[in-house]
């Protein structure tokens, strides 16, 4: 059987999280806070539905869209208001894993093909109401789609028994019996939905249940087994923990097996506490999680590395990491980090932009505003052409270096971080 999803919705509705497609009463004001407060409780995706009824509604959702994506923690995938092409593109660049095209519509129907060719069928759901509407778009749903989401969860039976095609349910209310026998129909992915909201508290121990009568449910799926470690005198392994992005160290602590088997579980770094001899998951008290992107063995098969996106900080007195006692150091050139530079340059702009400064050229190009920006980044640009046409490779670099320094200066006016540029192009 598939790993089966529990996929939390988000309902944007002039810029707040509101009850559900039916019910604009507010649930959040903030809806960020509440794809991050989903994560915590253990939910696989977030699926997000922009309900606005005006363009610069719209073009508010999706600025919410985009910070749900660069704060969450699980893939998010994004619905409504898609008319055209233009508008899959705009969801996509959110950050959104996938866009959701709403069969009701017949004009996403009929764009089916066409962003689907353009963007991969990876990247495409549809929405659909009725029955009627998959059969008779049934070849292009198999050619063009990657999975259903089915608004009414009565049709689950029916579609498979037609389709072999993935399937996302949007349940709102479902009685436990009736959540099993849907979960367990093998087309079906995971399920969505107020049946999934209302119990985000519960998202872990529904898994387990889930677990208990056969459904599997994602968790991660490690290679070994507690026993394959190598442990110390205490019955302990020692955990390194890194940051997945920097390879920064933050924390070293010490894992029983209790501790691996809830990391595998929730996805988020348990520990075994030596001074209070319990099980501390990173975060419970603080909101500091840890969310695991990998672990990994050393060759003695007694120390563990994990790798993991974190939540504020990672030491208990504030610091990001908890190694900042500096003992001995001798001078020495560190090898610079291509994005570290980068991230390093773009901040100090950030902080002339929040924190002007006399006399500085990056408040000047603020001050004159994006037409000026814009000038001298095309004439960067074309200093670069006109270097490279000299046979001293250096001018090319120094032409690229400032062409690069205006690009971050536009890239700050325009609020896109280079975390969003690399993501971007590691996706082409």
């Amino acid at each position: 059987m598939k790993t089966k999803k529990l996929i939390a919705s988000i309902y944007l509705y002039k810029k707040h999280a509101v009850k559900s497609l039916a019910d604009t009463t507010i649930i959040d004001t903030n809806p960020v806070r509440l794809a991050k407060y989903y994560c915590e409780n253990n939910a696989d995706l977030i699926l997000v539905f922009d309900m606005s009824g005006n363009d610069q509604e719209h073009e508010d959702s999706l600025d919410i869209m985009k910070e749900i994506c660069a704060s969450a923690e699980v893939d998010v995938y994004g619905a409504g208001n898609v008319h055209r092409m233009e508008d899959i593109k705009k969801i996509l660049y959110t950050g959104c894993k996938k866009a959701v095209l709403n069969y009701s519509k017949e004009q996403n129907i009929e764009i089916t093909k066409e962003v689907s060719l353009k963007f991969g069928k990876d990247k495409i759901l549809a929405a659909v109401n009725d029955v009627n509407t998959i059969l008779q778009n049934k070849d292009g749903i198999e050619e063009y789609i990657s999975g259903l989401l089915l608004m009414n969860p009565h049709m689950t039976k029916e579609v498979s028994s037609c389709l072999e095609i993935p399937l996302y349910i949007h349940i709102e209310q479902l009685a436990l019996n009736k959540l099993l026998e849907t979960l367990a129909n093998d087309n079906v992915v995971g399920i969505t939905g107020n049946s999934v909201n209302d119990n985000a508290k519960e998202l872990s121990s529904l898994k387990n249940l889930l677990r208990e009568n056969g459904i599997m449910t994602a968790s991660l799926d490690a290679k070994y087994e507690w026993s394959d470690f190598k442990l110390n005198s205490d019955g302990m392994l020692p955990v390194v923990v890194q940051d997945y992005k920097t390879d920064e160290v933050l924390m070293v602590a010490y894992m029983n097996e209790e501790s691996y088997q809830k990391t595998l579980e929730t996805g988020k770094m348990c520990y075994f506490s030596r001074s209070r001899q319990e099980l501390w998951l990173k975060g419970d008290t603080s909101g500091h999680y840890q969310y695991v992107k990998s672990l990994t063995a050393d060759c003695d098969m007694d120390t563990l590395l994990a790798k993991v996106s974190q939540v504020g900080a990672a030491c208990h007195t504030g610091k990001y990491s908890c190694f900042f006692n500096e003992v001995v150091k001798k001078d020495y050139e560190e090898n610079s980090n291509p994005l570290k530079v980068f991230e390093d340059v773009y901040n100090v702009i950030l902080d002339r932009k929040a924190n002007p400064k006399e006399g500085s050229y990056t408040n000047y190009l603020f001050d004159k505003g994006i037409d000026k920006i814009l000038k001298k980044l095309g004439e960067e640009a074309t200093e670069i052409v006109i270097a490279a046409k000299n046979p001293n490779p250096n001018e090319v670099k120094y032409e690229i270096s400032d062409f690069l320094y205006h690009m971050m200066v536009l890239m700050a006016e325009r609020n896109i971080s280079w975390e969003e540029i690399t993501t971007e192009l590691a996706n082409r």
